[in-house]
């Protein structure tokens, strides 16, 4: 029997790969695993994004109207404060405190971020 499809990670579009791995990291605490003009990667607890740049040859445009992935975190109003101070218009907490609660942002590159508490 075949193990089961694993997704292995999530794609955001960007200017500069190097520049946006350390703002994703300070925004989430998230690890850079590699780092190039091309595309950077960040490492979460359980599992990982690529950001893709120009020089990657993935035509993909930054300023993402909707997000490609969402990032959990343990505490939503901690990371939505820090996320005003770097400058990312983080929307109104919304959703169902008994199934999800969530809000978006901007990146940089004006990527829309999604952010849930599961």
């Amino acid at each position: 029997m075949s193990p089961p499809t694993a997704i292995t990670t999530a794609f955001i579009p960007v200017h500069d790969p190097r520049a946006s791995a350390h703002w994703y990291a300070d925004a989430f605490g998230l690890g850079v695993v590699e780092e190039s003009d091309s595309s950077s990667v960040l490492a979460g607890s359980h599992g990982q994004v690529t950001l893709m740049g120009p020089k990657s040859g993935i035509h993909g445009e930054p300023g993402l109207p909707w997000a490609t992935c969402n990032f959990r975190v343990d505490d939503l109003a901690s990371v939505h404060e820090r996320l005003a101070r770097l400058g990312a218009h983080p929307g109104d907490e919304l959703g169902d405190p008994d199934r999800c609660l969530f809000f978006t942002a901007t990146d940089p590159d004006g990527n829309t971020i999604l952010v849930t508490d599961r």
